[in-house]
């Protein structure tokens, strides 16, 4: 279908054409047999500069219309809720606490931007219009999959994207370069990869025995990891009462799986895991962790 910028303008020229032949006198002498060659070039110069403007305002009007998106929405959790959200294909996305996205749709592919937070992407094959999740300096793109992105870039030690998928394949890179380059690593099922804050990528790994995405049945899952980055992810659905006051304290790894909404119990089991003791503080608005 020619756009409808494109067919105005042909309809002006059209309209310009046929106002020029009824502005010719009647009477007007025809044209000698032997036209000059420069009566020849004018009009023939004229008709290709007209020619070359409509194709060039046609491209331009179809790339504008082709850069329109056809739907979008922006959405985001608040710290301890999770939401599931269906898309006008049948894809669907399951967001985790404090997590913002937003969509775009346009008539060649589809866009998600995950600028803070996780997701769970269930996505309907479309081969003709892919489907890209752009998170930090990574672009993922899959034509239809289950996989899982984490951007998180306030906390500490966990400033990169991280990538797992759970069913198809799934191809990942750095945005600035653009999709489809010989850079990209190709993940399959069970597989996971990780980023540095500047899109370095890590080697490809087997995804760890606590599953692709635990936060999808409450549960966040701590290996060897700095108390202080453990409570800063569980701050993430709750505040944990608990502040570290202490550097030897906030390096102390934790090892575990828990639930984030449950903090009494974490609370409990904390002295018995690690050489440290909660002492609260004035008022009682928080517990000091503190070496034991």
């Amino acid at each position: 279908a020619i756009p409808q910028d494109m067919r105005s303008l042909l309809q002006r020229n059209l309209a310009y054409d046929r106002a020029m032949e009824a502005a010719s006198p009647a009477g007007t002498p025809a044209m000698p047999a032997m036209p000059s060659r420069r009566r020849v070039l004018v009009p023939a110069v004229a008709v290709a500069a007209v020619v070359a403007v409509a194709a060039g305002t046609g491209l331009l009007a179809w790339n504008h219309w082709e850069a329109q998106p056809v739907f979008v929405q922006a959405m985001a959790t608040r710290r301890g809720q999770q939401l599931d959200v269906p898309l006008p294909d049948g894809s669907r996305l399951r967001l985790d606490t404090a997590t913002r996205l937003e969509i775009s749709y346009y008539r060649q592919r589809r866009e998600v931007r995950l600028l803070e937070g996780q997701a769970a992407f269930s996505v309907q094959g479309d081969p003709a219009r892919p489907f890209h999740v752009l998170a930090g300096p990574l672009r993922i793109t899959v034509v239809g999959t289950r996989f899982f992105v984490r951007h998180t870039p306030d906390i500490a030690g966990s400033e990169g994207v991280h990538v797992a998928v759970e069913e198809g394949r799934v191809r990942v890179g750095q945005a600035a370069r653009g999709a489809g380059t010989e850079a990209d690593l190709l993940l399959s099922p069970g597989q996971q990869v990780s980023s540095n804050a500047q899109g370095a990528l890590s080697a490809v790994s087997p995804v760890s025995s606590a599953g692709l995405a635990p936060w999808r049945d409450h549960r966040v899952r701590f290996d060897n990891q700095r108390l202080d980055r453990a409570l800063a992810e569980l701050a993430r659905y709750g505040d944990p009462r608990l502040v570290i006051a202490d550097p030897a304290v906030a390096a102390l790894p934790i090892t575990g799986v828990f639930d984030p909404r449950d903090m009494a119990t974490f609370r409990r089991v904390l002295p018995a895991s690690l050489p440290v003791r909660l002492k609260e503080t004035e008022g009682g608005a928080a517990d000091v962790v503190l070496a034991r």
